[in-house]
C-alpha cells in the first residue's frame, strides 16, 4: 500500500476526533479516490498512481471554483478552495520556471528538435524523464517559445 494512502487515512481520522468538517470531507474524497484506484485492477496502488488521482481532483477543484465564481455562487467556491487547499498540501511540489527551462532545453537537445513541428517529439522526451515533477501547461509554453511557435 502507497505511503500516501497511510498519510491520507492518518490524516483523515485526525480531522474526524477534531470535528473539523471541512478537512473530513476533502480526506474522504481524496480516499474515495484511491479506492477507485484499488478498484481499477491496474495493479497495485503506488504513491505515483495516487499522485496522478490528486492531479485530476486539483484540476476538477480549480475548474469548480472558475464556474462557481461565474456563476455568482461565492459560498460554492469557497468549499471547493477549502478542498484544493488539502490536495495541495499531499502534492508534491513542482518545479520551478528556471528548472523547467532547463529541463525542456535538455529535451529539445535530446530529442534533436528545431521547429514547432517537433515539439510532440521534445514534449515526449520531457515527460518521459520528468512527469511527476513539472507543471505540463508551463514545460508546453516553454517549448512553443523555445521552438519559436
Amino acid at each position: 500500500m502507497a505511503a500516501l494512502v497511510d498519510k491520507v487515512s492518518a490524516e483523515l481520522k485526525a480531522s474526524m476526533l477534531a470535528r473539523d468538517g471541512a478537512r473530513t470531507t476533502a480526506y474522504r474524497m481524496i480516499r474515495a479516490a484511491f479506492i477507485e484506484l484499488e478498484k481499477e485492477g491496474k495493479g497495485e496502488v503506488t504513491d505515483e498512481r495516487c499522485v496522478e488521482a490528486l492531479r485530476r481532483l486539483k484540476k476538477q477543484r480549480e475548474d469548480s471554483i472558475q464556474s462557481y465564481e461565474a456563476a455568482g455562487r461565492p459560498d460554492l467556491a469557497a468549499t471547493e478552495k477549502d478542498e484544493l487547499a488539502v490536495i495541495e498540501t499531499l502534492l508534491p511540489k513542482l518545479a520551478d520556471e528556471a528548472q523547467t527551462l532547463a529541463w525542456v532545453k535538455e529535451a529539445i537537445a535530446a530529442a534533436g528538435a528545431s521547429s514547432p513541428k517537433e515539439m510532440g517529439k521534445a514534449m515526449g522526451a520531457l515527460m518521459k524523464a520528468h512527469k511527476a515533477d513539472i507543471d505540463a501547461a508551463l514545460a508546453q509554453a516553454l517549448l512553443k517559445r523555445e521552438l519559436g511557435g
